[in-house]
C-alpha cells in the first residue's frame, strides 16, 4: 500500500492516525530524555523535602486555589530575573508532586518569596491583604487562623510521596503528626510560603 499525498489528505481516518503517530513520536523524543538527565532528576544543593507543616501548607495553597493567580516559575528572561531573582531550575522542584509552576500572574510570582518578608507580614497579608497592599485584589483568608491542622492525614500523604521518590524516612513519617499539634492552617501556609525558593537566591 503506497501513501500518496492525495490518499492521506482525502482519507480522514488515515490522516488522524498519522497525525497522532507524529505527535506521539515527537512528544516521546522531547520528554523521555528528561527522565535521564541529572539536571532534571537530582535536587540542587540546599533542596530538602518539605517538613510536615510545609506539606500541609502546600495542600492548603492548592485547596484555596492560590495557583490560579500566582506562578511559581521564574522564566530566564531579563525582565523576570530583575524583578524576581534567579530563574527557576528543575532541580528545585524534584520533590514537588505535582509541580506548581503555573503561568498566570494576576498576583506576583511566589517562587522566591521565602524569607523576603517576615512571618508576621505573611500572616497579615493572608488575613487582610489590603492593609499591606491597598491595591491588592487578593481575597482575605481569615478562617485560616482559626482552623487547626492536627487532624490532617499527614502520615499517609508522606508515605504516598515516598512512593513518588521523596526520601522521607519511617522516623520522619512517625513523628509528623506530633509536629502539627497546636498549629493552624495559617501557620502551615506561612511555613510553606517562607520556604519557597530558598535554594537559589
Amino acid at each position: 500500500m503506497s501513501f500518496s499525498h492525495e490518499k492521506i489528505e482525502t482519507n480522514n481516518w488515515l490522516m488522524i492516525v498519522l497525525v497522532l503517530l507524529v505527535v506521539a513520536v515527537g512528544g516521546l523524543v522531547e520528554i523521555v530524555p528528561l527522565f535521564f538527565q541529572k539536571s532534571t532528576t537530582q535536587p540542587i544543593a540546599g533542596v530538602v523535602p518539605d517538613t510536615p507543616l510545609r506539606l500541609v501548607g502546600r495542600d492548603i495553597y492548592l485547596r484555596e486555589g492560590c495557583y490560579n493567580c500566582h506562578s511559581q516559575m521564574i522564566r530566564p528572561l531579563l525582565a523576570e530575573t530583575m524583578r524576581y531573582g534567579h530563574y527557576s531550575v528543575a532541580g528545585e522542584y524534584v520533590y514537588d508532586h505535582p509541580f506548581q509552576w503555573g503561568s498566570k500572574r494576576t498576583g506576583p510570582d511566589l517562587h522566591r518569596v521565602g524569607g523576603k518578608y517576615s512571618d508576621e507580614w505573611q500572616r497579615l497579608h493572608l488575613v487582610s491583604p489590603r492593609e499591606l497592599v491597598p491595591e491588592s485584589i487578593m481575597p482575605a483568608y481569615p478562617w485560616l487562623e482559626k482552623a487547626p491542622v492536627q487532624d490532617w492525614p499527614i502520615a499517609p500523604r508522606m508515605r504516598a510521596l515516598r512512593v513518588a521518590g521523596v526520601p522521607y524516612t519511617d522516623a520522619q513519617i512517625a513523628a509528623a503528626p506530633a509536629e502539627l499539634q497546636g498549629k493552624t492552617e495559617l501557620d502551615a501556609m506561612v511555613a510553606y510560603l517562607q520556604g519557597l525558593g530558598l535554594a537559589l537566591k
